[in-house]
């Protein structure tokens, strides 16, 4: 392994565990609980979110990886401070389990996009923040609770609709500002 590979596998590396660390830091908002559903409304999707848009697809993967590895191991990374394996197969388990995979999603339809075009990264933030996520987390939500599919839909994905595009449309505005200022990382993922 070359130096620069070294140096850019080292800032890989200190980055994803970084974000895992401001997911878990949007974990410290307390999560809203609404009667319709089991599923706390948190702020974590967004960590989720700025994790695919700014670091790409594979750091971004990797960030949510680590986060999971926490949670497994009992570290309170959940919202409310909520940790350990049992979250995986509760309510949420479909939802938080959809992360890495989101993430990595979202980071590669970002690096897609040319630099600066936001309504490329909201497009990112929709499919890979918002649609994968429902996509995996509400079956998952039917099949633990009982519910039927479309109760599960409604509770556990149309009620948060609103507050996650609103999260998306944070998400793209910070990652094109950031992108725009700090251009020469966005071809690192890339490459690697």
């Amino acid at each position: 392994m070359s130096s620069a590979q070294s140096s850019r596998t080292v800032r890989q590396v200190v980055l994803a565990g970084l974000f895992a660390a401001v997911v878990a830091a949007l974990g410290m908002v307390p999560p809203l609980t609404l009667p319709i559903s089991p599923v706390p409304i948190t702020l974590q999707t967004l960590g989720v979110m700025l994790a695919g848009s700014l670091l790409g697809r594979r750091t971004g993967g990797l960030a949510l990886l680590v986060f999971l590895v926490l949670l497994v191991a009992g570290v309170p990374v959940l919202a409310g401070g909520r940790g350990g394996a049992g979250y995986l197969f509760g309510p949420s388990g479909g939802y938080i389990l959809s992360w890495p995979l989101a993430a990595y999603t979202i980071g590669w339809l970002v690096e897609r996009v040319p630099p600066g075009r936001f309504w490329g990264y909201l497009v990112a933030n929709v499919v890979g923040g918002i649609l994968l996520v429902y996509l995996i987390g509400a079956p998952v939500l039917a099949l633990v609770t009982g519910r039927t599919f479309k109760e599960a839909l409604v509770g556990g994905a149309l009620i948060f609709v609103p507050g996650d595009l609103l999260k998306a449309l944070v998400a793209s505005a910070v990652a094109v500002q950031v992108r725009r200022r700090y251009a020469p990382g966005r071809a690192e993922d890339r490459a690697a």
